[in-house]
């Protein structure tokens, strides 16, 4: 993939290196340059098709709809691979305490530790099953065993995982009982996880009550606004045709007509600009209620920001079947 490195490398060293840590965090087994490659040709070749198909439905040029299109598309990607780094690291700190209890027990049977910590590696385990075979590999082929648990960190992003090898680093070092401090790693480690259940259990009220403010409550009230928007328009419209051409002429004439200059397809499009930022945000802050970080709310972002256009179009539909039969058509 000569070709594919080429163009990756043309793009900046610092931005290079960050895409690189992200890449050893995440779960997929491929150079920066060749995903940045990949990304920037899928993106060209699908933000083209949807800018061809949509530009005759949307009143701007077609390069702005691409530029918008490119850039939702590379946050898009940019998003996905946050969520599969939090997602793995989150695969890892649930499985830690059976790690550290099975490892105690094999030191407690009279294992050494890098033998221990080899015989722990379980296919159950996921992504710390891959770095708990990688540290015994390397200790295997002579490397330190300190070194090679030091880097366990590096491929994984989670805090409880950064702690405990710190600790068992020092406990290494110092000639602590390791046994006893992995089981006590394991407990609190378990310990804060049912803390975080909790918590996450005690606000999902509030969890509730901002879905359904953005996902139904928003909706709603931006449909029936949209509604009564296109009747006071027409009635407008109608009153403005049948009034006489002189009438905002005369001296006594209280008021002035005209016809609405708004139209109804500018509301439609505020409407749904509207409901796109609520849900973006309001993803954001369940992820941060539900798990401590906004990144963790962009998995909520698709299906509740399906469900309000779906029901605005729905509501819109219904009002129109229903109300606006009865309505005068200008």
């Amino acid at each position: 993939m000569k070709f594919g490195e080429l163009i990756g490398s043309a793009v900046p060293k610092p931005f290079l290196t960050r895409v690189k840590k992200m890449l050893d965090y995440s779960t997929l087994k491929t150079k920066p340059t060749n995903f940045i490659f990949y990304v920037l040709i899928s993106a060209v070749i699908v933000c083209s098709a949807l800018a061809y198909f949509t530009a005759d439905y949307i009143s701007t040029h077609i390069g702005i709809i691409f530029i918008l299109y490119l850039f939702t598309y590379i946050f898009a990607v940019y998003s996905w691979l946050g969520l599969n780094i939090s997602a793995k690291a989150s695969k890892v700190e649930e499985v830690l305490p059976d790690a550290l209890q099975l490892m105690s027990s094999n030191i407690r049977a009279g294992t050494t530790v890098d033998r221990a910590l080899i015989m722990a590696a379980r296919p159950e385990f996921g992504p710390l099953e891959e770095e708990i075979r990688r540290v015994g590999k390397e200790t295997m082929a002579g490397r330190s065993l300190v070194e090679s648990i030091s880097k366990m960190g590096d491929k994984i992003k989670s805090d409880d995982l950064k702690r405990t090898v710190e600790l068992i680093v020092h406990s290494l070092n110092s000639g602590g009982e390791l046994a006893d401090l992995l089981d006590q790693s394991a407990d609190d480690i378990r310990e804060q996880q049912l803390i975080k259940k909790e918590i996450s259990a005690s606000v999902l009220m509030y969890v509730m009550f901002i879905f359904i403010a953005i996902s139904i409550g928003a909706p709603v009230l931006f449909s029936l606004s949209s509604f009564l928007v296109k009747i006071l328009t027409t009635n407008m419209n109608m009153i403005a045709k049948e009034l006489p051409q002189d009438f905002s002429s005369v001296g006594q004439a209280p008021i002035r007509m005209g016809e609405a200059k708004i139209s109804l397809e500018f509301i439609k499009t505020y409407a749904l600009t509207s409901i796109v930022v609520t849900s973006f945000f309001g993803s954001l802050i369940m992820g941060l209620i539900l798990a401590g970080e906004e990144k963790k709310g962009l998995k909520y972002l698709l299906p509740v920001l399906s469900i309000a256009v779906i029901l605005y179009f729905a509501t819109s539909w219904a009002l129109d079947a229903t109300i606006g039969g009865m309505m005068p058509q200008g």
